[in-house]
């Protein structure tokens, strides 16, 4: 299983060359790596596939979901720039992969679910890997978590058609969101939002990617 581990941060190592250009970062940071390398990725995949849980891309996860690409948690985990003691908001709780991973690295992580299944299951998983600083809901995502905001950090971990305002709204002065946004299916940008000190608010695209849509009310 070391050996598995460490094959996918080598693979992680070169997805970091291959998309310099385009991330502008020739690495990661130390922290993000040594949570991807505690974080037992077997552990929020399905049983069948096992053999396959550190293999650099995504897996299904079952109700039509996916466990992301290990590159893509670590890009968008050292992307969103987080501290020790930040609190962090995660759309799509999913697996729960990416909420343990950012779990290792802020003081808190409040995850949202709208799929009760799924949301159920990554409770489980976390709760047996001994995860404290962690709260779960099942919900609408592109509301926030308004009674918890606002957060040093959001993170959306499936492709929106616009910015959900109110997660803007939910984003500490200083604060990153990192989302997907494009068409479901099809070509996507991975952007970093940025809310300056004076609540001002810029944008750039990271990476194209291609993640599960975003979904909720109408």
């Amino acid at each position: 299983m070391k050996s598995d581990i460490e094959g996918m941060l080598r693979d992680i190592e070169v997805g970091v060359r291959y998309t310099r250009s385009m991330t502008h970062r020739d690495t990661l940071d130390a922290r993000v790596i040594d949570a991807m390398r505690k974080v037992p990725r077997h552990k929020f995949v399905d049983p069948a596939m096992l053999d396959r849980a550190y293999y650099d891309g995504p897996l299904p996860i079952g109700c039509g979901q996916t466990i992301s690409q290990p590159f893509i948690v670590a890009l968008m985990t050292d992307l969103a720039e987080v501290g020790e003691d930040d609190r962090v908001l995660e759309v799509g709780t999913g697996s729960g992969y990416q909420t343990a991973i950012l779990a290792e690295l802020v003081k808190q992580v409040y995850s949202i679910e709208i799929i009760s299944k799924l949301g159920e299951q990554a409770l489980r998983s976390l709760q047996e890997l001994g995860y404290t600083n962690i709260e779960t809901r099942i919900g609408d995502g592109r509301e926030g978590w308004k009674e918890e905001a606002p957060f040093d950090a959001i993170m959306v971990t499936a492709a929106a058609e616009g910015i959900p305002p109110g997660l803007i709204e939910q984003l500490k002065l200083g604060g990153r969101l990192i989302i997907p946004v494009g068409p479901a299916y099809s070509h996507q940008e991975l952007i970093v939002v940025e809310k300056d000190d004076r609540g001002e608010i810029s944008q750039w695209s990271a990476l194209g990617v291609v993640f599960v849509p975003l979904t909720g009310g109408s």
